[in-house]
């Protein structure tokens, strides 16, 4: 379905051969977005994103990403520079946001943003802050490997736990993505924690990083980090966990950038204390 707004905007759902101008708005932005992410938004909900345009030309863009039937995440909320200030951000985010219908619905907003989302009915949960930094030299612990084709069953079971809502079908993308490297630590049988670190835009970024442990957490971040010694890395850490934001300092990462959790309704309980590292800012 289209929209029509003031100056002829017309918002309609976006495909995957849409998004490399989006992704270059990001850019743009600072976001540092992920090199090969849009096969796994894509992946969980194909009717999720949406852009606006005048006269065929994109000036706005959003995803609102369903997750089953209570949870959905809104990101990619941009709007073209030269565009601003005239209404087609609003439109496209009212347009957008019907595609949620009664879930409640989840975001990572920029400091600039957030009144605005209060003002839609989001509340805050946490800031998340984007930790940056070389990363430091260190050893992969023998009971951290790369995961398998056996190890995504136990991999999905853990990260429903660290997550407000199921995800398998992001999860089969994301964690075998072109570039993506996906590391999971066992004891026993049992994860204890998994990480993914990814090529950025500007520097790689790790996420998600959920662990049992802080110990869990140092070995699986040691070990994604190992390909990129010296180099600039990127982990987006939720204040909340104090464990986590003491781990990115000891690693000699600093804050860089800000964001806010925030939902417009309840979410279901999940393990906050292991999450060291959230997946991606775009999708939760």
């Amino acid at each position: 379905m289209a929209f029509s707004a003031p100056e002829d905007l017309v918002v309609t759902q976006a495909g995957l051969d849409d998004w490399p101008v989006v992704r270059a708005w990001a850019v743009d932005e600072g976001w540092n977005p992920g090199v090969a992410d849009s096969a796994a938004f894509f992946a969980q909900d194909p009717q999720g994103f949406f852009i606006g345009r005048i006269d065929g030309e994109p000036v706005s863009a959003i995803s609102v990403v369903n997750y089953g039937s209570d949870y959905a995440f809104l990101g990619w909320y941009l709007v073209r520079p030269d565009a601003r200030g005239r209404g087609f951000g609003l439109t496209t985010w009212k347009t957008a946001l019907a595609h949620a219908e009664n879930r409640t619905v989840g975001l990572d907003g920029v400091v600039a943003q957030q009144d605005n989302y209060r003002r839609s009915g989001f509340e805050l949960a946490h800031r998340t802050f984007r930790f940056t930094g070389a990363a430091p030299a260190g050893e992969t612990p023998a009971d951290v490997r790369p995961a398998g084709p056996g190890d995504l069953a136990d991999i999905t079971a853990y990260d429903s736990a660290c997550t407000p809502a199921d995800r398998p079908r992001f999860l089969a993308h994301w964690l075998t993505g072109p570039g993506h490297h996906t590391l999971v630590r066992r004891d026993g049988d049992r994860v204890t924690g998994y990480g993914v670190i990814r090529p950025g835009h500007d520097c790689p970024r790790i996420g998600p990083l959920f662990a049992d442990t802080t110990e869990d957490a140092r070995a699986l971040f040691a070990a994604l980090t190992t390909e990129a010694v010296g180099r600039e890395v990127a982990i987006d850490v939720p204040e909340t966990n104090t464990a986590a934001v003491a781990l990115a300092e000891e690693a000699g990462l600093t804050p860089s950038f800000e964001t806010a959790r925030m939902y417009t309704g309840p979410v279901r309980p999940y393990a906050q204390e292991r999450v060291f590292g959230v997946t991606t800012l775009e999708l939760g």
